[in-house]
């Protein structure tokens, strides 16, 4: 037999098909979660998987899940079709994401193995219908599953062979405790179980408890991010908030930061605040949250990777927020809209080739920062992630870096040394585009973007035409205007820009496609920080990255 350590996917007994699939892929040697589990998974073990993000977890079970589909429907005897693999996600970008994995991987087995994705509550007739010529795979939410198990649209207990609980550390936090426990009674007493998680904390353990039977536990020995010589990690201490703006509008103006960014804030007004801030000087940038519907964010995602938009505007508050262990999520007419865990945005979703991610506000849980700087650094392209930090925010930031240190007390967040003084001369500008964006612009702001929405829905479409008054009052409102954009500050004055910066200040264009193939590489591969670093480098060694 194959060392361990040599063992690739060649050597896996994998079926021909997924070979040739995983070779599409361009997968050229499983990762290190993949060349664990993978064969564990195929000798029948239940798992319990830690990886961090962004290192194959999908794969790992679905590589195994899909050899095992194909071993049992060309050697065991011919049975009826039927659900025999259920894949549970907690949000639905992540089953959407989960599902075109499995797809992809199964691309030259389509026809023996179908997958369908019941994750969206508003497509329930046409899930209906697809449930009745029960794919081989089930990917959705608890919430959704249960459903459909409750209204005799999915059985299990007969037939259920494989199940996966992905991101299985935020199921409990996202409230699916109760449906999760409902669920699993629809399920048979044996079936193989794969639990993939990102950290093991007191629900995974509990979750164990509930669905694994005598589990092979990997806890892999590997740092939850990547290594420093392919992610850096820096922070920067602004005094007040409107340091934390200039600094921002000085870093994005001023091209300190190249390629594709994601700004991380903490609630959905700041989402707005900061994009309409961004707007008063020409810095294009989109904001995406749970408020969003489902295929407008995944419109915004395809934008984004297409390099349409090069910065992206998120929150996790959502997402990450508190734990809410025990409790039901509300069903009444009261419940918010924007709090439901399924329209989560910053976990798990398949952002392409982000080259720096920004905290711009200090995430609210040490996990909450290794999920967002999680988005850069993929698979082997570098990556940065710098943190804003106030004073008061300093214990924080403590508990951050003792998780990212493992109790080693190395520091990991290396101080980010910018010359304020030197971007003073911007101050002025900063302060008068915060002014401009007000309580009322942010508010008319979301508004603008609601009715845009209610514009452009396919579900209003019918109504519309029953009703095309409405439609006529909707078009004819009043106009909105989010905030007053003055076309000066969109122009940067030499004078204002510090001698050793000069050069490096591009006019901002209007971007119409995207960016050719050859640009969207080199974007892709360059370091973000590259060209401030080598300014500083050339100074002296005070003003470079310690």
């Amino acid at each position: 037999m194959e060392d361990p350590e040599e063992l690739g996917f060649e050597h896996m007994g994998l079926d021909h098909r997924l070979l040739q699939a995983v070779t599409d892929l361009g997968w050229s040697r499983p990762t290190l979660i993949q060349e664990k589990a993978i064969p564990l998974a195929l000798e029948g073990k239940d798992l319990l998987a830690r990886a961090r993000t962004g290192s194959g977890k999908t794969a790992a079970y679905a590589i195994p899940m899909l050899q095992l589909l194909l071993h049992r429907k060309a050697t065991g005897p011919a049975v009826e079709q039927a659900v025999r693999a259920l894949v549970l996600v907690p949000t639905k970008e992540l089953a959407r994401q989960a599902q075109s994995m499995i797809q992809q991987l199964a691309a030259y087995c389509a026809r023996d193995i179908r997958v369908a994705n019941v994750s969206a509550a508003e497509d329930s007739a046409s899930q209906r219908a697809v449930l009745m010529e029960k794919p081989d795979v089930v990917v959705g939410t608890p919430s959704r599953i249960l459903n459909h198990l409750q209204q005799d649209n999915l059985k299990l207990q007969d037939s259920l062979e494989l199940l996966v609980v992905d991101e299985a550390d935020l199921l409990f936090s996202f409230g699916f405790e109760e449906e999760l426990k409902s669920l699993l009674c629809h399920l048979p007493r044996i079936y193989q179980a794969f639990l993939m998680s990102a950290t093991f904390n007191e629900d995974v353990q509990a979750l164990k408890e509930l669905v694994l039977h005598n589990p092979v536990t990997l806890k892999l020995q590997e740092s939850q991010l990547p290594g420093p010589d392919q992610l850096q990690q820096f922070q920067v201490v602004c005094e007040t908030e409107e340091d934390k703006f200039l600094l921002l509008y000085a870093l994005l103006k001023l091209s300190l930061i190249r390629g594709k960014s994601l700004l991380f804030v903490n609630t959905t007004e700041r989402s707005y605040r900061l994009r309409l801030f961004l707007e008063q000087f020409s810095i294009p940038a989109c904001v995406l949250n749970g408020e969003l519907p489902l295929r407008s964010r995944c419109h915004i995602i395809s934008q984004f990777n297409q390099g349409f938009y090069d910065c992206v505007i998120a929150t996790d508050a959502e997402v990450l927020g508190p734990p809410v262990k025990g409790k039901h999520r509300g069903k009444g007419p009261k419940r918010n809209r924007a709090a439901d865990p399924e329209a989560g945005v910053a976990r798990g979703i398949d952002f392409h080739h982000v080259c720096a991610v920004l905290n711009f506000d200090l995430p609210p849980t040490p996990e909450a920062y290794i999920h967002r700087a999680g988005r850069t650094a993929r698979a082997n392209n570098p990556g940065v992630v710098l943190t804003f930090v106030l004073p008061t925010e300093q214990s924080q930031l403590g508990k951050i870096e003792e998780l990212l240190s493992g109790g080693s007390g190395a520091p990991v967040l290396l101080p980010y040394q910018f010359r304020m003084e030197e971007i003073e001369g911007f101050r002025y500008r900063c302060r008068d585009a915060m002014r401009s964006v007000t309580k009322q612009a942010i508010r008319e702001a979301r508004l603008k973007e609601i009715k845009e929405e209610l514009l452009h829905s396919e579900k209003l479409k019918t109504y519309f035409e029953d009703n095309p008054r409405d439609l006529q009052l909707l078009r004819h409102d009043l106009p909105l205007h989010p905030a007053v954009v003055k076309p000066h500050l969109g122009h940067v004055p030499d004078y204002l820009v510090p001698p050793a910066l000069r050069g490096l200040v591009r006019p901002h264009k209007k971007r119409k496609k995207p960016p050719s193939s050859r640009k969207a590489k080199k974007a892709k591969t360059q370091n973000p920080l590259r060209s401030f670093r080598h300014r500083e480098e050339k100074r002296g060694p005070t003003a470079a990255p310690s």
